[in-house]
């Protein structure tokens, strides 16, 4: 069984060969000149704003001064989650590869995404003792729209990665709102607010929340809020990007 699996995976690798959802290069294992790595080539992983240690300590954006605990915005505000973790800043080839996923059916970058999270973040998740991984979820209407929930497939692999269990129906989202995007902080606030009901017992638990962009975290405090009423010990979060804010 496990050949056979082994063949299909070649057979497909042939037909649809793996591409770097930054640049677009063919990254297949026999091109040797394009030398990658969980799916990212040589020559934009150079490239790649990774978020290093200079950054706030509770959600994780970059800073300028090394003398600096928080940013700007964690300063003002309480966050619900414990603190939380991302790859990159959201800017540039990032910036497409994300947007990629999400509306021109790029799922497959959720792959690399995912392998990118457990080989950056084992040792976060480890010391905070995660027992579950839970992907924000979308409103069935947009998920049934899209095809999939990006989220989702970023979680599934990082839990494949790192033998940490994931459920994607532990939070149900209830509520269709409008795009954050399109909204100022408090607006963003009272759009997400009764969004999510949790649908487990998460009495208990250590909770890791996986999305994809990380901008205000209105989404990621109302899902925490609602996790840590039903009875989860604590609640932190990964995405794939960040904003730079302030």
């Amino acid at each position: 069984m496990e050949n056979l699996k082994k063949v299909k995976e070649t057979i497909l690798e042939l037909i649809y060969p793996s591409k770097c959802p930054f640049c677009g290069e063919i990254v297949s294992a026999g091109k040797k000149h394009s030398t990658e790595h969980n799916g990212i080539c040589k020559a934009c992983r150079e490239k790649l704003p990774y978020i290093g240690e200079v950054r706030c300590m509770c959600c994780g954006k970059p800073l300028t001064d090394p003398a600096e605990e928080y940013c700007y915005d964690c300063t003002r505000q309480k966050h619900l989650f414990a603190d939380g973790r991302s790859l990159w800043v959201h800017k540039d080839a990032v910036e497409n590869a994300v947007y990629a996923m999400k509306y021109q059916n790029r799922r497959i970058y959720g792959q690399t995404f995912g392998k990118e999270m457990a080989e950056h973040f084992l040792s976060y998740l480890w010391e905070r003792k995660i027992t579950l991984i839970v992907p924000v979820p979308l409103h069935s209407r947009r998920k049934r729209k899209r095809g999939f929930n990006q989220a989702e497939i970023v979680a599934k692999v990082l839990s494949e990665n790192t033998g940490i269990a994931m459920d994607a129906g532990a939070v149900k989202r209830i509520k269709a709102t409008s795009p954050q995007k399109e909204l100022g902080d408090k607006g963003r606030k009272r759009n997400i607010r009764g969004a999510f009901a949790v649908q487990k017992n998460v009495k208990g638990e250590n909770i890791v929340l996986i999305d994809d962009i990380y901008t205000t975290g209105s989404t990621l405090d109302e899902a925490a809020r609602v996790l840590k009423k039903a009875g989860a010990e604590k609640v932190y979060f990964l995405t794939v990007s960040i904003g730079q804010g302030i």
